[in-house]
Parts: structure tokens; sequence; C-alpha cells
């Protein structure tokens, strides 16, 4: 906003940034584009300081209308009650903050029927894009958006056709079973998540590489594949734990798990880092506070998120998928096996 002659407020505009710096209006609006790399040139440099100094703010609203768009990118989760959505939601939020964009949000839970609504919702709302965080394994809706045109992208998941922006989960799986092994753990049980999505198949996908490449057969009581709550985490801690031969560690595919594991295993005596090594996955941030800090292997949200925007673009080729490297942190929560003696229970640790 500037200030008139009479002291009132009024909009600064294009023409005026174009005025005090001696360019022209095209010019001006090519330099302040937000959506372009910013230039270093002595120009640039001009009328980015006669915009700060004059106080001018870019219609987003207006700039969209030219363009036919709404500046709105339209973002589907299953809930925002899980940490690991809320933090990808986070994360495009600020990236389209940064392309002067506005992201909305909708919810489905793990309902197709519910997905279909939500995505119909958004569109209604005329959004730019769909950016979707729910996607499964020969998923009915990126089809049906492929057909209509729609530009979308798929986050942390993928159905291998749709483009789509997610963390390396294969490696990921790898780095934390290798890390298990490399602590001398060789009877280790792995806990996935739902078999109809991307991220569950290739996180147990590394898991088995890494024991492969170690010459460690898992037993198939050993692997389970389960939904990615925490309750789920309980039972199929309970599961794995309340018996005479548990293993002595488990990869959990995602923190929730983790937890509920963690949970089961204090019920029947069994303490992180102790009795029982536990790694999880995605590294929420309640992972580094609790009473035994949890391993945890991190999601560069962020990354993803600034990836999604690029396949945004109606160029991007079908099939196009990036992966983001994940990073493997250790915390208390892992240790090498403790030697085991009989027990008055039969639990031999």
């Amino acid at each position: 906003m500037g200030i008139d002659a009479s002291g009132a407020r009024r909009v600064v505009t294009l023409r005026d940034v174009a005025e005090a710096s001696g360019v022209s209006i095209s010019t001006v609006s090519r330099i302040l584009d937000e959506r372009t790399p910013p230039s270093a040139s002595a120009t640039a440099q001009r009328v980015r300081a006669a915009a700060e100094q004059l106080g001018y703010r870019r219609n987003v609203f207006a700039s969209s209308l030219r363009r036919g768009a709404t500046g709105t990118i339209g973002v589907l989760v299953p809930r925002l009650t899980d940490a690991v959505m809320a933090l990808m939601f986070e994360a495009i939020e600020r990236t389209a903050r940064r392309h002067g964009s506005f992201a909305v949000v909708a919810t489905c839970g793990d309902d197709p029927d519910e997905e279909r609504r939500a995505t119909e919702i958004l569109l209604d709302r005329n959004v730019d894009g769909l950016i979707l965080a729910t996607a499964r394994i020969d998923d009915a809706l990126p089809a049906a958006l492929r057909e209509r045109g729609i530009a979308h992208v798929l986050v942390l998941r993928t159905d291998g056709v749709s483009p789509s922006s997610l963390g390396d989960d294969e490696t990921g799986g790898y780095l934390a079973v290798r890390h298990l092994i490399d602590l001398g753990h060789t009877d280790i049980a792995i806990v996935t998540g739902p078999w109809f999505t991307s991220s569950g198949r290739d996180r147990r996908r590394g898991a088995e590489r890494a024991l492969a490449e170690a010459g460690i057969e898992i037993r198939d009581d050993r692997i389970l594949t389960t939904g990615f709550g925490v309750d789920d985490g309980i039972d199929a801690g309970r599961a794995l734990l309340d018996r005479p031969d548990p293993p002595t560690a488990i990869f959990a595919a995602n923190d929730n798990l983790a937890v509920g594991i963690i949970g089961a295993g204090r019920n029947l005596g069994l303490l992180p880092g102790r009795e029982l090594s536990i790694v999880g996955y995605n590294d929420i941030p309640l992972a580094a506070r609790l009473p035994t800090p949890l391993t945890s292997v991190a999601t560069p949200f962020d990354q993803i998120a600034t990836t999604a925007f690029d396949l945004l673009d109606p160029s991007t080729p079908p099939g196009t998928i990036r992966r983001a490297l994940p990073t493997l942190i250790p915390r208390a929560s892992t240790a090498p096996p403790r030697s085991r003696m009989s027990g008055d229970s039969g639990r031999s640790w």
C-alpha cells in the first residue's frame, strides 16, 4: 500500500513500480513473478528495491484470473490426525506459499468412495491441480484423473503411472534393517503397512534385501502386514512378543506402529533399547521425545513437496517418479542384543 497526496492509503500497482525504476510494466511483472527464478541483474535489483520502498504487494487473485487459474492447489490426505499426513500437508502448504499459491486440504479416510467424493469437492472449487497422498496400488482415482486430463501428482505413495513424488522407501527399509544387523541382531521381525500401499511394499522389500545381503533368513511368522495406526502396532507387538521366542529387534514401517509395539513390549516387561531394539519410519516429532527416543528413518517431506509442485507441470510425462533419499536417525531404542539367560516366565533374556 502507498500513501496519496491526501494521506489516504492506496494500492501500489505495477505501473508505480515501473515508473519508479524506469522500466516497462512487463519487465516489472516478469521480475516480480515469484514463480520464476529470481534474477540477479542490476535492473532486477533496482525493480525489487523500488517495489519494497513503495510497499508493492503482488495481487495473486488478479494474476490468477489473467492466467485462467485460481492460485489454489487441492490436497487430499487420508486423515490429519496422522502425524505423517499432517507433516506432508504442512510441507505442501509451505511450498505453495513460495509459489504464490494457496493449498486447501480434504480428508477421506481409507475409503475409495470418500476419496472420489472429496476429490470432486476440491475440483468443484476450481483448484489448479491436485496433490494426493492417498494412492493405492491399482488405484482407480489417479487413472480417472489421467483420463480427464486433470493435473495431479501423487505424494508419499505411487500407483506407478501418475507423476509421483515420494521418499525412496526401499532404501529406507534397507537402512533400518541394516542398522539392526550392524548392531548384531539376527532375529529380526518386520511389521509393514497395508499391502495396498507402495510405501508398505517398498519398505518391506528394502528390509528383506538387507537381510538377504547379510545371509539372514527370516521366518514367515516374523513378518506381519497390518495398518499404519498405533493400535495396529499394539496388536502386532503382542503377536510378536507375547511368546516364548520373541525377536530381539523389530523394524516397524512407520513410527505409529513402532509406538504401539513399544507399548505392547513394555506391558510384557520388554524395554526398548534393552530387551528389544526397534526402528520406526518417518521420524515424526514424537519419535525424539519418547521416554526412550526412537530410532527412525527420516522422510524429507519438504523435498517431496517441492518436487510435487514441479511435477504438476502439464508437460510432465506419465510414469515420472521422483524419489528423495531418506536418512536413518539412530537413537536409544536400538542397541546390540543382550545375551539370553533362562527366566522364570520361560522368556529368554
